[in-house]
């Protein structure tokens, strides 16, 4: 006898109870354990469910959520679900909607006007983050003198440096402190716009009072407020971006959270520049600046569409199929992708249950599926910061003055940093999605290695010779064009996609914090490690660090391109493990015949195998002219 079916919002059974259920309720194929997914099958979730049972599953869900009067249309939607590429032989589609499923493919960027708007007004926020930085970047030349803790020339002392690192380190104390540990109780109260909004205010008005402080004290306490809404942000923008957008385009259209806080960052090295000349208060114009991004972001949060997965997650089904609506071009895509992604929540359910804020941030470490995701995102972003970006970023006016340069040229050098950093993070809107993140990490992290060391290097060459200063400047930006286009954009990126939806919040928290808890580190110890090391030995240091996160992320980090959030699931059920003996027995033999050994047959076993068709087909079959087999 069939047991009883299950409601939508039913989330405490068992794993094996589920797949019973899954297996006679609903005709599908064998499920995927999403703990232990050991053969690394990715499955779509409505594979192998008969059309009749389906069809009966969409009217019992229309009705269950509120959605009777869309029934014809949310089937139809199931149906180009459950096999994506086949959608040319749905009987039931018009050819205006079989339309709209080629364009998804063959122009993939055509989307609806309402999801970029989304995307790119919320990463402007992103721009007060790196206003801030480099904001601070050029006040350090000038508001250690001012408050009595010079920490270069004859005045200098360990402790001042000390004074110096920790109130740079202000926002990045507070974000990893605070910050981000508030956006899980936010986000699950406010919602994603609610949170933007909370943390819009902590980057306006604190940025403002750091221009008006009379004392280190004073200038700490508003930074690390301003941390605050920092953690936030970073916490709940990339997250609210990835749930919005197509997984064809979600990589693209996520990054945009690096392309504005690298324009942050140009656009306060030209800051820098604009008030070089303007005296003792170029420093409180530097720091107070930063507060401009932040205004349009308060103000047009509220214009946005609030994230489908989030409503999903609430129960509010009328209200998803809404905002999907207006963030997909037709009905029938935004039917298609509320069902689908109700189905896989529903999986995600089952292995997971329910759980408060303790229990979520436990349970980052206790499950399976969501350690996997934990480790992997824990390594890009650990990454972030021991490949030396911020030690230019942070520094680049006191290290470019070591070298040799006046305040003037520190600053013209540091905006040509500034400038290359954000040119150069553009071919990531197409590379991110077409070779993938992990791809990119591999490619960037040996080549920010040797530039980083040459770079230093340099240092050696006496500072009386032309090419000292020149070959100094050249290094470190070529280091950043390295940088920009790989681990700049890929570890929000990816951090914002692994986890599932049930513990994307205090997933994202914790992989903001690390990012920001090991700035905060960078940005205390630096100024000491210049000290101590001088230069040379700083830069060969970090150049070290690349090495070592290559090595991580070779082993520790799967591929997530062009994956739904929900297909993702059963890429991180694969044991650790089994892909660490994939990566290191199977895939590196075949890059070495491949590309040192140039042999051109040689072969490599994919690690993932597809049951079902998925989303990534759909533009396997367009590109072909027909349909995938099944």
């Amino acid at each position: 006898m069939a047991e009883e079916k299950p409601t939508i919002a039913q989330t405490d059974k068992s794993s094996d109870e589920y797949d019973t259920m899954a297996g006679v309720e609903r005709g599908r194929l064998e499920s995927v354990n999403l703990n232990r997914n050991v053969t690394a099958r990715i499955q779509n979730p409505l594979a192998g469910i008969p059309r009749a049972t389906l069809l009966k599953n969409v009217e019992d869900f229309a009705h269950e959520a509120g959605l009777a009067e869309h029934i014809p249309l949310i089937q139809k939607g199931a149906l180009v679900a459950q096999d994506p590429p086949a959608f040319e032989q749905i009987a039931e589609l018009d050819e205006v909607e079989k339309d709209a499923l080629r364009n998804e493919v063959l122009h993939k960027w055509r989307q609806p006007w309402s999801l970029y708007f989304t995307v790119i007004l919320c990463s402007i926020g992103a721009a007060v983050q790196g206003w801030d930085q480099t904001g601070s970047n050029g006040a350090n030349l000038s508001w250690p003198v001012e408050f009595g803790v010079p920490d270069s020339g004859d005045n200098a002392t360990d402790y001042n440096t000390w004074i110096v690192g920790v109130v740079n380190a202000g926002p990045y104390i507070g974000s990893a402190a605070i910050g981000c540990w508030v956006s899980d109780p936010l986000n699950f109260y406010l919602g994603r716009r609610g949170t933007i909004f909370i943390s819009a205010i902590f980057c306006l008005f604190p940025v403002i009072g750091s221009g008006l402080t009379q004392n280190w004290e004073q200038l700490f306490v508003t930074r690390l407020l301003l941390g605050i809404g920092m953690g936030a942000k970073a916490s709940t923008v990339p997250i609210y971006a990835a749930e919005n957008c197509p997984a064809a385009i979600r990589g693209g259209l996520v990054m945009s959270w690096q392309m504005w806080t690298a324009f942050g960052i140009f656009l306060g090295f030209c800051a820098n520049l604009a008030v070089y000349d303007v005296g003792r208060i170029a420093w409180r114009l530097q720091l107070g600046s930063a507060f401009i991004p932040a205004i349009p972001l308060l103000v047009g949060v509220y214009f946005c569409p609030e994230s489908p997965r989030w409503y999903i997650k609430k129960g509010q089904y009328t209200r998803a199929f809404q905002s999907l609506c207006r963030l997909r071009n037709t009905p029938l895509q935004a039917a298609r992708d509320l069902y689908y992604i109700s189905a896989q929540i529903n999986e995600e359910a089952a292995i997971i249950g329910k759980s408060n804020y303790v229990t979520r941030f436990i349970e980052l470490f206790t499950i399976p599926r969501v350690r996997r995701a934990t480790l992997a995102s824990f390594v890009v972003m650990l990454a972030q910061q021991m490949c030396g970006i911020n030690i230019i970023a942070f520094y680049s006016s006191t290290v470019f003055v070591q070298a040799g340069f006046g305040p003037l040229q520190a600053l013209l050098a540091s905006f040509g940093f500034g400038l290359v950093n954000f040119v150069f993070a553009w071919p990531a809107v197409w590379t991110i999605d077409t070779y993938g993140r992990r791809t990119l990490l591999l490619f960037t992290f040996p080549n920010m290695a040797w530039t980083l060391l040459a770079a230093g290097l340099c240092f050696i060459i006496p500072e009386d010779n032309r090419a000292h200063l020149g070959l100094i400047a050249f290094f470190i930006f070529l280091f950043a064009a390295f940088y920009s286009p790989g681990e700049g954009p890929v570890p929000f990126t990816y951090s914002a996609e692994v986890f599932p939806l049930s513990h994307r919040e205090v997933g994202m928290s914790w992989a903001v914090a690390t990012c920001l808890f090991w700035a905060a580190v960078l940005s205390i110890t630096f100024p000491r490690l210049l000290r101590a090391f001088h230069p040379v030995g700083a830069f060969c240091f970090y150049a070290g660090l690349n090495v070592t996160a290559l090595v991580l992320i070779f082993l520790f980090v799967p591929e997530t391109k062009q994956r739904t959030l929900e297909e993702l699931d059963y890429v991180f059920a694969v044991p650790t493990r089994t892909h660490v003996s994939y990566q290191v027995f199977k895939a590196l033999p075949w890059w070495f015949k491949r590309y040192v050994m140039r042999q051109k047959g040689a072969k490599l076993e994919p690690l993932y195998q597809f049951e079902g068709a998925t989303a990534a087909d759909q533009g396997i079959a367009v590109k072909k002219g027909g349909s995938i087999s099944q």
